[in-house]
């Protein structure tokens, strides 16, 4: 399968600086590169036809157009839970619980191309099934790719946390994007969350805190002086102030995800003295 051209990322125009030239709502990524080389290149040759989902696309490569449904059962070829994964950058992590949970299926959705093929490299390496992706905006994948209450856990691991101010808005985790998770994981499912920045590791942990649909499956554990976020603002690990008196009474934080592989990019943000925040929620039945 070769790359078409519609997966080349704008090199002039307001594309190229403002995100939300091809949606309704600001997109949640930043688009890189997306040239295929050496062993993405030929793995991506071999198993796109098999693994990669291909929907019909409206307005851009990572578009999900109307009329088409994920239908799980027929794409792995049997029931069985299935994960979603938003986000799941070079496949570190799906690749290993994939291999990990063979009774387990688990879609990646991803729009970074060499990301997708780095998966791809994973799944032939160890000779996974169980594992499909597909290139897409989150917010169109949970509303016009995946079923309603057909997806048993989602994942979101160290999404793009838009540092600037002005920049939050286009956060993946707000008010508006719950209900998109709602709609799409079954009654009790549970979704997983994890960040390396405490002022997005705050603002989830308030949205999600906020909503009716979801409970906090860890709610008042680690906080105080077993809080990561204590620690943050105390010592001033984000570049900031330190505040020697700040305490984080709430607390909620999920002790870390078992299920999770310590990937490249969580390894460099611990190397770099950032703590990580980890949060699971479940949803009502």
């Amino acid at each position: 399968m070769s790359i078409p051209p519609e997966h080349k990322a704008p090199t002039s125009g307001r594309a190229v600086d403002d995100l939300s030239f091809y949606q309704p709502e600001p997109v949640s990524f930043v688009r890189r590169g997306t040239r295929l080389h050496g062993r993405r290149a030929d793995a991506w040759e071999r198993t796109a036809s098999k693994y990669i989902i291909d929907p019909p696309r409206e307005r851009t490569d990572t578009s999900v157009g109307e009329g088409y449904r994920f239908d799980a059962e027929a794409l792995y070829g049997r029931k069985a839970p299935l994960i979603v994964e938003i986000g799941s950058g070079l496949g570190e992590a799906m690749a290993f619980a994939a291999s990990q949970n063979s009774d387990t299926d688990f879609l990646a959705v991803e729009v970074y191309l060499p990301g997708l093929a780095a998966l791809m490299v994973r799944v032939e390496n160890s000779e996974l099934s169980n594992v499909r992706a597909v290139q897409a905006n989150a917010p169109e994948a949970l509303d016009s790719l995946l079923p309603a209450e057909s997806v048993a856990e989602i994942w979101i691991f160290f999404s793009d946390p838009w540092h600037k101010i002005r920049h939050h808005k286009r956060r993946l985790i707000k008010e508006s994007f719950l209900p998109k998770l709602e709609r799409v994981l079954e009654p009790g499912g549970v979704i997983r969350l994890a960040t390396d920045w405490s002022n997005y590791a705050e603002q989830m942990r308030e949205v999600f805190d906020a909503s009716p649909a979801f409970t906090n499956l860890h709610a008042g554990e680690l906080s105080g002086e077993d809080s990561n976020l204590t620690q943050v603002r105390r010592l001033g690990l984000e570049n900031e102030d330190p505040d020697p008196d700040f305490i984080d009474e709430l607390g909620g934080w999920a002790p870390r995800f078992e299920g999770r592989t310590l990937t490249s990019f969580e390894g460099k943000a611990l190397k770099a003295g950032r703590l990580i925040f980890d949060l699971t929620y479940r949803k009502a039945l």
